[in-house]
This record gives C-alpha cells, sequence and structure tokens, in this order.
C-alpha cells in the first residue's frame, strides 16, 4: 500500500516523463497503469521466493542443511526506472520499461557455499515454467574490480484472475563472502563527499580475491563433509 508521500512523489516522477503537463485524466490513467504493472513484477519476485523457500526446505529434509542463507527482493525505484530508460535513449512508457528493462524485480539470493549457488541454479532452471533469458557468471568470471556473483536474468509466468502473464526477473546468487564484500564496496565506493582513489581500489580488490579464496576453502570443507550429496 503506497502512502500519500511515495504516491505524490510517484506522480512527480511520472510528470517528468511527458513533454508537458498532460491532463489530469492522463495522469491518472498512466500512474494506475503504472501500479499495475509494479503489481506484477511484486507477484513475479513472490513466484521466485516461494520456488526458492521450497528447495531450501527439500534440502534441508533430505540433506539436514539449507544452501540457501538468505533471500532479499527489492523493486526498482520510479527514479531509477527513469534514469535507465532515458540514459539508453529509450521511450519513457509502461511497454518500453516491460520490454527493455530486465532488472525492475530483483531477487538476490545468499547461499552458504559457491558450490550452492550452481546448485539452486540448477534446480530452479530445471522447473518447466521458469525461462532463463540470460545468464552472467561474475563468479567464474569476475568484474575487474573484483566482484562475484551469478546473474540470472529469467521469465516466470503470474497467475491472475482472467490471464497469465510472463514477467522478468534478474536473480543474483552469491555467497555470504561475496554479498559482505559487495555490501562493503557499495558503501565506500559511493560514499558522498570522499574521493574514490586508485590505492582504495586496489585494496578493495586484494579484499575480493582474499574472498575468493575464502570461498575456496570453505568449498573444500564442505566437500570434506558432505560427500553424501550427490546432486
Amino acid at each position: 500500500m503506497q502512502n500519500s508521500k511515495d504516491f505524490t512523489h510517484l506522480q512527480e516522477v511520472i510528470l517528468s516523463f511527458f513533454q508537458k503537463t498532460p491532463p489530469a485524466e492522463k495522469l491518472r490513467e498512466y500512474v494506475s497503469g503504472y501500479n499495475k504493472l509494479m503489481a506484477y513484477y511484486k507477484c513475479a519476485m513472490m513466484e521466485i521466493e516461494t520456488k526458492l523457500n521450497v528447495l531450501n526446505e527439500q534440502f534441508s529434509l533430505q540433506y539436514d542443511r539449507n544452501p540457501i542463507n538468505s533471500i532479499k527482493t527489492r523493486l526498482k525505484s520510479p527514479d531509477s526506472i527513469k534514469n535507465k530508460l532515458t540514459g539508453r535513449n529509450l521511450p519513457v512508457t509502461l511497454a518500453s520499461i516491460e520490454e527493455n528493462l530486465h532488472d525492475v524485480a530483483g531477487v538476490r539470493v545468499v547461499c552458504t557455499f559457491p558450490q550452492d549457488v550452481y546448485t539452486i541454479k540448477n534446480a530452479l532452471l530445471a522447473q518447466d515454467d521458469i525461462t532463463l533469458l540470460e545468464e552472467k557468471d561474475y563468479i567464474k568470471n569476475p568484474k575487474p574490480n573484483g566482484y562475484r556473483s551469478l546473474h540470472l536474468i529469467i521469465s516466470v509466468p503470474i497467475f491472475l484472475l482472467h490471464e497469465k502473464r510472463f514477467m522478468k526477473v534478474e536473480i543474483q546468487l552469491r555467497t555470504i563472502a561475496m554479498d559482505s564484500w559487495a555490501s562493503l564496496e557499495h558503501q565506500l565506493k559511493y560514499k558522498k563527499d570522499v574521493e574514490f582513489t586508485e590505492e582504495m581500489s586496489q585494496n578493495l580488490l586484494l579484499c575480493a580475491q582474499m574472498s575468493a579464496e575464502l570461498d575456496a576453502r570453505m568449498d573444500f570443507l564442505r566437500n570434506c563433509v558432505g560427500e553424501k550429496e550427490n546432486i
């Protein structure tokens, strides 16, 4: 449920979509359509979160441990949506949002061990109502700054009162160590009024390498005690 402050801000952002102030009826129609589209994305995130929780529970029953440490969902803000579209010189319309943006709905899955990342990925993609649209493996191929995570863009159906719609969701799978590094990197790099130097970048990269070594050692230990997990 949107409060009045959120609704006012949404109206302000949507007004900026237009070349000139639209009639009140047109604005109400656009706000209503935007809220409906965001509700669809929320439903898609709920579908994915439920699927992941079911997999985690099944894994717990079968192997007496949980591969998923936490699941977080987020919906891209109106400002971010507008900025991303305008940055690509794309029209800022509801159709354009749905067609061109793949990360409006985001699900972040934090796993216990690196091997769990791929176990959960494979189990999720094996489900017949999940369609993989894009995959970027920044674990096997880290970004130059040291960032590691497995990114999936998938399509999942949501079942509404009178229709079925396929919605896109971005899923990020990473370990606890990867998630901690990414969180700290974001806080340091995007801190206001602080110049991010080359020396700081090099130290962050070193931390990322240490994080990767930690994950490798933890996976080795997991394999030592978890050989029965033949999945």
